[in-house]
């Protein structure tokens, strides 16, 4: 079972990915299409907890996990310690490098973001 909600999650990641980076041509899901719906507040509170730094200049992908991790916390109200797990796990497989600093950065970002979820 958890490994079919992983592959939910990281489905629905690709999608915002390829979205995020234009090359998505199909009809997003219900989950990804109401996400794009919240997306402005979302980002919001992605940008309001970087410090000197900018959405944008974070990879497609780890914007990606951070955005829809957000959303399920704050709209489908999974718990937060499972979310921030699973994204760490995501990001270790599709962008940690070796260093593993991105998903350092990652857990630290969502801590700050869904603390008060």
């Amino acid at each position: 079972m958890k490994n079919e909600f992983r592959q939910i999650r990281i489905d629905n990641i690709t999608t915002l990915y390829q979205i995020d980076m234009g090359v998505f041509f199909d009809k997003p899901n219900e989950v990804v299409s109401d996400l794009l719906e919240k997306l402005p507040v979302i980002d919001d509170l992605i940008t309001s907890n970087l410090t000197n730094y900018t959405i944008g200049r974070l990879s497609y992908f780890d914007r990606a996990i951070i955005r829809y991790s957000i959303y399920e916390v704050k709209y489908l109200n999974t718990p937060k310690a499972i979310i921030i797990n699973e994204a760490i796990e995501i990001t270790k497989i599709y962008t940690d490098l070796d260093d593993e600093k991105q998903h350092k950065f990652n857990n630290r970002l969502l801590d700050n973001i869904l603390k008060d979820f």
